[in-house]
């Protein structure tokens, strides 16, 4: 199929009055017009083609086709020991391993009835909440890309650089990490790991406020995303959308205070919500800001972790030793952990061996993908790359 194709659906024929002639107007003639947003496209987050049904400037329909980068993970689970599958889960969302990792251990460590001790706990909340900060600076700089703003793209992966650097200290991966085990974590955190951290965030909370007078409150952006892409509480929820997407629509989920899990419950933070206050409640604008203030609740629970890490008495282990015939007893279990992109949940059940009987992941794009073609009616060709970057789709964990 080419770039673009185009089909002529209807015709439709405005007559002239019979005085056209005499007031030289003339016949009136529009067409619709499928355009192939994708596969390769620069704004589409990856693999992904939509389908755009247009009359002229107007997207009538938005259809995404997903399966471009389909490698069988699910089924990959089934057939590898419980610890073998943790890498395939770095693929899914590759922008958020740690977390992609985190969500299955949690899911196994309930399937087996697996106790942690309390480093381990805070040691997963502080490196999870590390790749949540740089997952959404991504988000932050790629969004600006889809819009027209470059510099912004620079400006947050030069930050990005020092919390990958960060995860090189700990496990020497800089993008699939691996380093959460079922029963806790591969290695300890290194020495003077914390006090890096602490540094880079007195480094990095002053650079909030910049990237909000950068592009945040920017006219031009304002006006970009403002009143576009709205989703409302009920489509939200209707849809079963996750993450900052339904929290953009005014909606308080957010797993670690709604199902808390690990340590949240010892640590203060907000659940940050959107009010509508650049436009219509559940538009791009709200979605985008969302990440934003969520990185200055995330630098609010590294600092707590830090402080309320235990480095001494039983619960200082970094993880608990299982055997290497690891079977867990028959039984399923269902655990769902908040990413950075939404609710990431795994439906495992064992039969008594060593590898799942069946491994099942709801990801949390594939539901926000879904409603594309509901909001993306009805709007304008250059707002489909604003909306499609206000959900933040990473296809690894569309397609699975």
């Amino acid at each position: 199929m080419t770039a673009t194709e185009t089909t002529t659906q209807q015709t439709y024929l405005i007559e002239a009055p019979e005085s056209a002639a005499a007031t030289g107007q003339a016949d009136v003639q529009t067409e619709e017009m499928l355009v192939n947003m994708g596969p390769q496209h620069p704004s589409t987050h990856g693999v992904l083609r939509v389908v755009l049904r247009t009359d002229g400037e107007m997207v009538l329909e938005t259809i995404p086709h997903i399966g471009y980068l389909h490698r069988c993970a699910e089924k990959i689970g089934e057939n590898v020991a419980y610890y073998q599958y943790i890498p395939y889960t770095d693929r899914m969302d590759y922008l958020a391993g740690m977390n992609e990792n985190w969500a299955f251990c949690r899911a196994v460590e309930a399937l087996a009835d697996i106790q942690l001790p309390r480093r381990a706990e805070f040691i997963r909340v502080l490196i999870g909440e590390l790749n949540r900060l740089a997952s959404h600076l991504v988000s932050f700089g790629t969004y600006g890309l889809d819009i027209g703003a470059f510099t912004p793209f620079l400006y947050a992966f030069r930050e990005r650089e020092y919390i990958l650097d960060l995860f090189e200290m700990v496990c020497g991966a800089r993008l699939t990490y691996s380093y959460f085990t079922i029963g806790g974590s591969t290695h300890d955190l290194p020495d003077g790991f914390t006090d890096r951290v602490i540094e880079f965030l007195d480094y990095f909370e002053p650079k909030l406020d910049e990237y909000n007078d950068l592009l945040s409150h920017n006219h031009i952006f304002v006006k970009r995303t403002a009143d576009v892409g709205v989703i409302s509480k009920e489509v939200a929820t209707k849809w079963a959308l996750t993450g900052p997407v339904i929290r953009g629509s005014g909606v308080p989920y957010d797993l670690r205070r709604v199902r808390p899990y690990s340590v949240y419950p010892e640590l203060e933070f907000d659940v940050i919500t959107a009010s509508g206050e650049a436009g219509t409640l559940g538009d791009c604008w709200d979605r985008y800001i969302v990440r934003m203030r969520e990185m200055e609740q995330t630098c609010r629970i590294l600092r707590q972790c830090i402080k309320m890490l235990p480095t001494e008495g039983d619960g200082a282990a970094y993880r608990v030793k299982l055997p290497k015939n690891f079977k867990p007893d028959p039984g399923e279990v269902y655990v769902e952990t908040e990413n950075p992109r939404g609710v990431l949940g795994f439906f495992l059940e064992s039969q008594g061996g060593p590898m799942p009987y069946r491994c099942k992941a709801r990801a949390a794009t594939f539901c926000n993908l879904s409603v594309l073609n509901e909001v993306a009616r009805d709007c304008l060709l250059a707002d489909v790359p604003a909306i499609i970057g206000s959900i933040d789709v990473v296809m690894g964990q569309v397609d699975r």
